[in-house]
């Protein structure tokens, strides 16, 4: 079955042309690295990008972190190559196969397929698969994607940039956000009338996070593109985090550690959570139907939420630990 409990608040992208990169991002910090062979490869550089991806994923310690890559399209020649050649001569060191642009269950099916062939020759243990929705396709039937493959498939991304070329929606910055996305207000008093910006990807990412959350998969928040306004990306992942996001790309270094900060749960809740969970504990012991804190009744959501917390502070610790 696929990794269900994996950490996934940062994800940093690593171009596979990139050695100087390659050899400094197992020691990141990012709970996950995917080294790229798409977008971040130019065609003439595809090849050689492969061959510095087998030889990092052999060469370098990446016991600290997930590692990932991220295979051409489907719809290229270099695909298969992508995934044969790695998977064979350093498939041992991967836990993930990233897939761009699905479009339909029979994208995950062909990479799938072909995985299992490989890890049965090769007697690996299984790989499993990030896929990232970021087409009006992708998007449309993305309730029958995330129940394909449950086996394998551990999480979605949501690729805003490809996602906005697709559904030919006009940007001002990748992943952040766009003045004319926005209301204006009524008129007051004075007649004066206010401009509220809103957010154009949110109907997506909630139908991302909602598909997630209903087949047991992680919902990955994709690229901000403005690696020079922390701020921006902090709100863009805050915002995100609300909805339900798991975690965050990081395009640059810099973005990795506002991304653990964002996705680490803050001590006031944490704190708050466990003191649910004692009241919980309490009430039980003493034959209470009901649970009160500071004065308040305490539903089950609330404690299932609590527990939710509670788990993932665990888990983060854990990793921090092993880091260390």
């Amino acid at each position: 079955m696929a990794v269900r409990n994996r950490l996934h608040r940062s994800e940093l992208a690593v171009p596979g042309s990139n050695t100087r990169m390659l050899e400094k991002a197992p020691a990141a910090g990012a709970d996950m690295v995917f080294l790229d062979l798409e977008d971040a490869v130019a065609p003439d550089d595809k090849e050689q990008a492969r061959k510095n991806i087998i030889e990092a994923l052999n060469d370098l310690d990446w016991s600290n972190c997930a590692v990932s890559i991220r295979i051409n399209g489907l719809d290229t020649h270099y695909c298969y190559r992508d995934i044969v050649d790695i998977v064979e001569q350093a498939g041992s060191h991967l836990d993930t196969i990233l897939i761009p642009k699905v479009n339909t269950p029979a994208d995950i099916l062909f990479v799938s397929t072909l995985l299992e062939q490989i890890e049965a020759a090769k007697k690996l243990e299984q790989i499993n698969l990030h896929i990232l929705i970021e087409t009006a396709m992708g998007m449309a039937n993305i309730e029958q994607i995330a129940q394909t493959c449950p086996e394998r498939l551990e999480a979605m991304v949501f690729g805003v940039a490809d996602y906005a070329a697709s559904t030919q929606a006009r940007t001002t910055s990748m992943g952040g956000a766009n003045p004319d996305y926005a209301v204006l207000t009524h008129p007051d008093e004075n007649g004066e009338r206010y401009r509220h910006w809103g957010d154009q990807w949110h109907f997506a990412m909630s139908r991302l996070v909602v598909a997630c959350r209903a087949y047991g998969l992680r919902p990955i928040d994709g690229p901000f593109g403005d690696i020079g306004d922390p701020d921006g990306f902090l709100a863009v992942a805050r915002s995100v985090a609300a909805l339900g996001m798991e975690g965050k790309w990081a395009i640059h270094p810099s973005q990795i550690e506002l991304a653990n900060q964002v996705f680490t749960p803050g001590e006031t809740e944490v704190d708050r959570a466990r003191r649910i969970l004692v009241a919980m504990d309490e009430a039980a012991k003493e034959g209470r139907g009901a649970v009160s804190l500071d004065g308040r009744l305490i539903d089950a959501a609330s404690i299932r939420q609590a527990q939710v917390m509670v788990d993932k502070v665990q888990q983060i610790e854990q990793s921090v630990a092993a880091r260390h």
